[in-house]
């Protein structure tokens, strides 16, 4: 398809009380292939009724035809085919390079074989029956493709398996940025494979069942014949020779469409130059008319683009360095996809933008972005920086006991100790940010406030002392010495984010705020303590702090003492905090 979609707008006169019609090439091209797709779907469902018997295929039939051969369904159904096909040729036309990924390309090929390979069957079914008053029941047909030449029947059959698979791959390539698509994939996957199986195995029992009826009773065929009015053969000579021409004039149009690509292409290059700076000093020219992921790709740049360029997933979106006054302005669907994704005013789809000046661009995703890059994120996913708390958290003394144990037996532990201390820290509002050895780290408010972030760390380090106990009950029979762990928290500014590299990327905090928890966590060590908090934390979470041990330390990387509140146990924070009370009241019991 088109990899750029402007709009074309069909409207009644400005007073008309009708609402406005906006058709868009996008629009069009979906729905007529959808429309191709349900006449598919109900081909194969009448198909698969030859596993109940011919009759019931023949019944089926009667409906099928009630629905596609009236004046209504018969535009629709032709109208899709040719309107579908226009615009293979045209993204075959549209085309700055033929390489293309291996689900485009073998979507575009099957698309342009699917004619080539049904066109015989249409002929010999619509046709004959428009030009010859053919009935052409399923008995009809069987004959010609079960019986009598089973080389035309293989050809159906691939060119069933032609179309749907096309079929599939289109249907993909839209859905897979709807949010629900990836829960639904096992059972959609299910009926793409149903459908023509079934389908196909009714064509082969409805076909022996002919192939018994013309063995056992040789004037059936004169009868079907007979019945459905069957072409002569000059009649049939005349099919095979409108067959012949009609393959001719789609070879013709496939040749003309790739000696018109090849003109403009070359009318291009004779025009000014226009040159797109990445980053890291690259650049690259290009003809007018060329968009930003075109000269990508035409210059071997690495550039995400789930959906193929049709300005659908936004992955492929760029942030412009320099005056928006020199580019074309965003059509409506471009903008649409922009809104969606909450992009900002200097961020343009790299598959919708075709400069005419010199430019310089900043793609905003990585080239591997995947299907769940083109929703909308939250500004703590796209990076900001914001006051939260950070808590890590490490077992004293784990390496002595992993060196006395089977590596069966530290495992079993530490998944234990990291399901209790996860449930403490997620049931108390903070999120897992990163498991460690034997360490961990989480965050509080990132989708919140600091005050929120502040009481739910507090109230998260309770639960983990209280967690940790009920651990070293239930594990006493496997532990050479109860389990102990020291626990720092701090808040501050922090950079927030989605972080990381293909199936490793997550939401994480770096800055100088994860440094000082961290080392907080370390003191403990010094303090004999389980927990150490911040003056920082104290005050915003609203810590009393009348009668606790407080202490002056020297924290590396800064430059003046930090006044932070040791606890021996985390459990003496009952109480003491903030809504601890309300929060504590709202946690499940094994909290």
């Amino acid at each position: 398809m088109s990899s750029a979609d402007n709009t074309n707008t069909a409207s009644p006169a400005k007073n008309s009380p009708f609402p406005r019609l906006k058709i868009t090439k996008r629009g069009l091209r979906l729905g007529s292939g959808l429309i191709l797709f349900v006449f598919v779907l109900t081909h194969l469902t009448n198909h698969a009724l030859g596993l109940i018997s011919l009759e019931a295929m023949e019944t089926g039939r009667h409906y099928f035809l009630l629905a596609w051969r009236n004046p209504v369904g018969t535009t629709l159904f032709l109208g899709s085919l040719v309107i579908h096909m226009m615009f293979a040729l045209h993204a075959l036309y549209s085309r700055r390079r033929l390489k293309m990924s291996i689900g485009e390309a073998l979507q575009l090929i099957l698309g342009f074989a699917a004619p080539v390979l049904l066109v015989s069957h249409i002929l010999g079914t619509r046709a004959a029956m428009q030009t010859f008053d053919t009935t052409d029941t399923y008995t009809y047909v069987l004959l010609a493709l079960w019986v009598d030449a089973l080389t035309h029947g293989i050809r159906q059959t691939a060119a069933t398996l032609v179309v749907w698979v096309h079929a599939c791959i289109g249907i993909y390539y839209w859905l897979r940025l709807k949010p629900w698509f990836a829960r639904s994939l096992a059972w959609l996957y299910g009926l793409a494979l149903l459908f023509p199986v079934l389908g196909l195995l009714g064509f082969v029992a409805a076909g022996r069942t002919v192939g018994r009826m013309i063995a056992d009773d040789p004037g059936f065929r004169l009868d079907v014949q007979i019945d459905t009015n069957s072409p002569t053969s000059d009649q049939i000579e005349f099919l095979y020779l409108l067959e012949e021409r009609i393959l001719l004039g789609l070879g013709a149009l496939l040749l003309l469409t790739l000696l018109a690509r090849g003109i403009r292409l070359y009318v291009e290059s004779q025009r000014h130059i226009v040159r797109i700076r990445y980053p890291e000093g690259r650049n690259v020219s290009v003809p007018p008319g060329t968009t930003i992921l075109e000269a990508s790709q035409l210059n071997d740049i690495p550039h995400a683009s789930v959906c193929g360029g049709r300005g659908r997933c936004s992955t492929c979106r760029v942030r412009v360095n320099g005056p928006l006054d020199d580019l074309p302005p965003p059509d409506e669907a471009e903008l649409k996809v922009l809104r969606r994704v909450g992009a900002a005013p200097d961020v343009r789809l790299a598959c919708q933008t075709r400069p005419t000046k010199d430019i310089s661009v900043t793609p905003m995703l990585p080239p591997n972005a995947g299907p769940r890059d083109g929703f909308a994120k939250s500004a703590a996913m796209q990076g900001q920086e914001q006051e939260i708390a950070i808590l890590f958290a490490d077992i004293r003394g784990f390496t002595t006991f992993s060196e006395q144990k089977l590596p069966y037996d530290v495992v079993f532990v530490l998944n234990r100790y990291f399901r209790s201390m996860g449930e403490a820290i997620e049931q108390a509002g903070g999120r897992v940010d990163k498991f460690i050895g034997d360490g961990i780290m989480a965050l509080f408010g990132v989708d919140g406030s600091a005050a929120d972030g502040a009481t739910s760390a507090l109230l998260a380090a309770q639960g983990m002392s209280a967690q940790l106990d009920e651990l070293n009950r239930l594990l006493e029979a496997d532990l050479p010495s109860p389990l102990r762990i020291g626990i720092g928290i701090h808040i501050g500014p922090a950079i927030v984010g989605e972080m990381g590299y293909g199936p490793a990327i997550s939401v994480t905090a770096i800055g100088d705020t994860v440094n000082t928890a961290a080392r907080l966590e370390a003191k403990t060590k010094d303090f004999g303590a389980q927990l150490i908090v911040s003056e920082q934390l104290s005050e915003i979470g609203k810590l009393d702090t009348g009668d606790l041990r407080r202490e002056e330390i020297e924290v590396r990387g800064r430059r003046e003492p930090m006044s932070i509140y040791v606890f021996d146990d985390a459990k003496e924070l009952d109480g003491r905090f903030g809504d601890s009370r309300k929060l504590r009241d709202a946690q499940p019991a094994s909290a």
